[in-house]
């Protein structure tokens, strides 16, 4: 991906990038879907992210097939977990090229409209503020449009995904459509504390109800659980009855990972905003990058609980299947938040489809 500098916004600075290809397949990933990302890098900054890798990958990649000081220096002037927000790739491009690759007669078409899953967003927020300005998502919607039997699933935190409600809408005439929208929590203030750049919960919340009153399918990922902090009883009732009223279809919910990449800049925020709690995470991720199975268990169980008596489905079919058919346990986060899980490895597998496409 050549790259340049095409503009700033605040304390953002945009670099074009000419992409190769924008759609990334399974068999390249190694993961169970296709995926987009059209842009590389986020600006919403949240302490928790598991992607500023990529956003690495995709800059050293560039630099070795266009040796340019001037744009390493610009991205080497900041941490590299800061110019993942600061510094964002946009793939100015995408719309032709996915329109290229989804010609009619290709086997990537072929394969979408036999309805294998097409994700938009595994590495970065598709409605983050660079899309106001670029339209690069709604761009590829517009492609989108014209596949029959698409099954589309789209991950933000972000209210601007509401602009393409038309686009949206139109397209559940003819292909499965779910948007998954981040909320972690509803309360304000902490929200501010741990994604200092992501929009508010009461502006997903609005996204969220005319998204569903237009028909669009939206489900909402509780993701990451951070515990000790948006894992209280209350704040996540609070969450679940929001999304209900808000027009919800469904919930997933998963505890923190805190991959090497992720660990610095998730410590760092706490030791600014929560450093009572350090000494528990230390404990907690001591030797792998999850909590320990009777904390996830019971996790589960809360959700599942919680969302059969609000009324929302909780998960998928199969997660549902797995769960009636193990052990019952006690809700246990308080109680195991501190102990290590067992056998952990230091850092999962990462994802190949979080690498951005060429």
């Amino acid at each position: 991906m050549k790259l340049r500098a095409a503009d700033t916004q605040a304390d953002l600075v945009y670099f074009e990038g000419e992409a190769k290809s924008v759609l990334n397949s399974p068999t390249a990933t190694g993961m169970g879907f296709w995926s987009i990302n059209p842009y590389v890098g986020c600006a919403f900054a949240c302490s928790y992210c598991y992607a500023p890798y990529a956003h690495r990958y995709a800059v050293e990649r560039s630099l070795a097939e266009q040796p340019n000081e001037e744009l390493r220096t610009r991205f080497q002037e900041l941490p590299a977990q800061v110019a993942f927000s600061r510094r964002i790739i946009v793939k100015r491009n995408a719309p032709d090229i996915l329109r290229q690759e989804l010609a009619p007669g290709r086997a990537k078409r072929a394969a979408l409209e036999r309805g294998e899953t097409l994700l938009i967003g595994s590495a970065t927020d598709p409605y983050q503020p660079a899309e106001r300005r670029f339209r690069l998502t709604r761009g590829m919607l517009e492609v989108l449009t014209s596949l029959r039997s698409l099954d589309l699933c789209i991950i933000t935190k972000s209210p601007l995904i509401a602009r393409d409600v038309d686009l949206l809408s139109r397209m559940t005439g003819h292909a499965t459509v779910c948007v998954h929208l981040s909320l972690i929590t509803v309360d304000r203030e902490l929200a501010r504390r741990i994604e200092p750049r992501a929009p508010t919960p009461e502006s997903r919340l609005r996204a969220l109800r005319r998204l569903s009153e237009a028909g669009v399918t939206v489900g909402i990922n509780v993701m990451p659980v951070l515990p000790g902090i948006t894992d209280d009883p209350e704040g996540l009732e609070r969450l679940v009855k929001a999304v209900k009223d808000a027009g919800a279809q469904h919930i997933g919910a998963c505890t923190l990972r805190m991959r090497s990449d992720t660990r610095e800049r998730y410590l760092d925020m706490l030791r600014r905003e929560f450093p009572e709690l350090l000494p528990r995470y230390r404990t907690a991720y001591a030797r792998g990058y999850a909590v320990n199975e009777n904390y996830q268990d019971g996790l589960r169980r809360f959700m599942r609980r919680l969302c059969d008596r609000v009324g929302i489905q909780y998960g998928s079919r199969d997660d549902e299947k797995a769960e009636k058919t193990a052990e019952p346990a006690p809700w246990q986060l308080e109680l195991d938040f501190a102990a290590p899980m067992p056998n952990a490895r230091a850092d999962p597998p990462r994802p190949a489809a979080h690498r951005p496409a060429r």
